[in-house]
This record gives C-alpha cells, structure tokens and sequence, in this order.
C-alpha cells in the first residue's frame, strides 16, 4: 500500500515538474511600431522564441516600423533586416501598413525580400485568426 502511494505521489510529481509545451493553433500578431533598434531587436526576439515553441508568427511593420523593411535603410537596419529576413526563412509573415509606407516614403520595390504590402483583407484575416494573440512594440 505504501508503495502503490509512493508511485502515485512519484507519478504526480512528474506530471506537475514536467515542461510545458505550447500550444501549436495559437499564433501571435506583433504591431511593431518603431525603428528604435533595441525595440525591435526585443519585438523579434521575442517572435523568434515564440516561433521556435511552434506558435505561427506574423509581423505587422505599422508606422516607424516600416523603415525597418526599406532598403534604403540597411545602413541603420542591417542587423533588423537580417532578422526580419531570417524570420520570414522559417515562415513568418511580415506585412508593411501601406499608408505608413506612403508617410515615410517607403515604395513596395524598396522593401526587403519578401515583405508583403498590406490591405484590410489580408491584415483581418491574420490579426482576428481564432487562437490569435497580440503584442506591441
């Protein structure tokens, strides 16, 4: 009798101990709103972690954040553009806000290899995806 509750206390344990692993519908939606490097460098490392425990990924380039993306920039993006781009290699999705391109004069052939222009249909189906979770930067 001993022995069968020792099993059950040493079962249990391991159970409660045990790591958690993510929950593979639940993807996340970043707003990232700056072209501050140290808040993008958090925004997409955070992303990447979240992707590496199997949570889809999509990157919002709103306001600011559209300079990340431009060509024209990899002087002051190099390293945020590699990210971006490494991200997108493992099948992210990053979308730059049309008017806040047109803002800051940000043309779709300046953009980096692969970003995608945004519109309400592809942005709402991305954002409003059941399981869906946001974050800002």
């Amino acid at each position: 009798m001993v022995r069968t509750i020792l099993a059950v206390v040493a079962v249990l344990t391991l159970i409660a101990t045990a790591p958690v692993s993510a929950d593979p519908g639940g993807s996340l939606f970043v707003n990232l709103t700056t072209d501050e490097n140290h808040r993008a460098d958090m925004a997409m490392g955070f992303s990447k972690a979240m992707m590496e425990r199997a949570h889809p990924l999509t990157v919002w380039l709103n306001d600011k954040g559209v300079l990340l993306a431009s060509r024209e920039n990899v002087g002051k993006f190099a390293d945020q553009q590699k990210m971006l781009s490494e991200l997108m290699t493992k099948g992210a999705t990053v979308i730059a806000c049309p008017m806040c391109m047109k803002h800051y004069g940000v043309k779709e052939d300046d953009l980096i290899e692969g970003v995608k222009v945004g519109n309400p249909d592809m942005t709402s189906t991305l954002l409003f995806k059941e399981g869906t979770q946001t974050l800002t930067w």
